[in-house]
């Protein structure tokens, strides 16, 4: 009977390991690859994922989404024909390129761009662009914006610092380069005039970079030349109404003793254009003028024959913009300055060139 019972308790036990090494077999192995699954979607072993449910332990990496490059652009206003279309080339450039722009119009104040460039440091942006409103005055907040460790574009006008480094490139026209051009067109144009040449010029803003620029190179043209004469130069701050304003004023204390008008941008020398009419002189004729940027509106008076040469100033700058900006998010260096391609126009020119103009 004992020989018996145990057997039994043998035969108990061998059925028993076959089963439990059954279960194992069947069993799956632990997958370190699920742990790492787990642990980089935020989620513990044994903990639940967002959703009531574990993670399926595939194996596959999650990769987290790019959040896109975030620029801060400060705007100096809206003055022009000129500054809208600039605004719309570095909206529609922001679009394309898939770059967040925080926009800020500082309607011709730099208190207001000091403000705004203080946000984008707050919020801790990837780049910041500026178009400033006047030359000088910017040494401090560019300071506060390299010590944020933020990279700082130029865009248009350009700045009067002590240290250049404060800024990454400036984007923009030969603005110096531009009055230049003026005055070499000038100077061709009345080579034959027997009397001293009168002339009369309409500034943008008062300390303003173009305005301080393209009057320079305008003078270091013309007036090194015999014959030629300032008669006076007035601030009309870049806009029609002034233009005009400014130019009724000159008509009435000068009249027809003025032989040129130099215009620092389109829209003024479109709003002397009809203060010229108005007075009952034909301009582009009895008045010689000469502007700059190169509008559709001023391309249709240089067809006319209402003005007589425009310097071409290239708006379309944001393709320029978001390039820099994502050269510089990516670790690249940039020239200190990029120049578009710009051009002179005559009457000549005009209605073959009219109907490209984009703003």
């Amino acid at each position: 009977m004992q020989r018996q019972a145990v057997f039994v308790k043998i035969i108990y036990a061998i059925a028993f390991l076959m089963l439990l090494s059954s279960c194992q077999l069947s069993a799956p192995a632990p997958s370190s690859s699920g742990i790492g699954h787990a642990l980089q979607s935020g989620t513990g072993i044994g903990e639940r994922a967002e959703g009531g449910t574990l993670p399926e332990a595939t194996g596959i990496e999650l990769i987290q989404p790019v959040r896109p490059i975030v620029l801060g652009f400060s705007q100096l206003g809206s003055e022009s024909e000129w500054r809208m279309a600039n605004t719309n080339s570095v909206k529609e450039a922001a679009k394309e390129a898939g770059i967040e722009l925080l926009f800020e119009n500082a309607e011709q104040s730099q208190e207001k761009q000091f403000e705004a460039i203080r946000s984008f440091i707050k919020r801790k942006v990837d780049v910041i662009a500026i178009a400033p409103v006047v030359h000088s005055g910017w040494d401090e907040i560019l300071t506060e914006v390299k010590q944020a460790g933020i990279p700082l574009i130029i865009s248009d006008r350009s700045v009067d610092v002590g240290d250049t480094s404060l800024y990454v490139t400036h984007i923009g026209a030969d603005l110096y380069e531009e009055g230049r051009k003026a005055g070499k067109y000038l100077v061709d144009k009345m080579r034959d005039a027997a009397e001293t040449v009168q002339i009369v010029e309409l500034r943008g803003t008062e300390g303003s970079s173009p305005s301080i620029q393209r009057g320079q190179g305008f003078r270091d043209i013309v007036l090194k030349q015999p014959g030629y004469k300032m008669m006076a130069s007035v601030d009309a701050d870049f806009t029609f109404e002034r233009g005009k304003e400014a130019m009724g004023t000159l008509l009435e204390q000068y009249g027809s003793e003025m032989d040129v008008l130099f215009a620092q941008n389109d829209d003024m020398a479109l709003g002397a254009i009809e203060a010229i009419e108005e007075y009952g002189l034909r301009p582009g004729v009895d008045i010689v003028i000469i502007s700059v940027d190169g509008t559709r509106r001023a391309f249709m008076m240089l067809g006319e024959g209402k003005i007589n040469c425009i310097v071409e100033c290239n708006p379309l700058l944001g393709p320029n913009m978001m390039q820099a900006v994502q050269e510089l998010v990516a670790g690249r260096t940039l020239p200190k300055r990029i120049v578009p391609q710009e051009s002179v126009y005559t009457e000549q020119m005009a209605k073959k060139e009219t109907p490209f103009r984009k703003y």
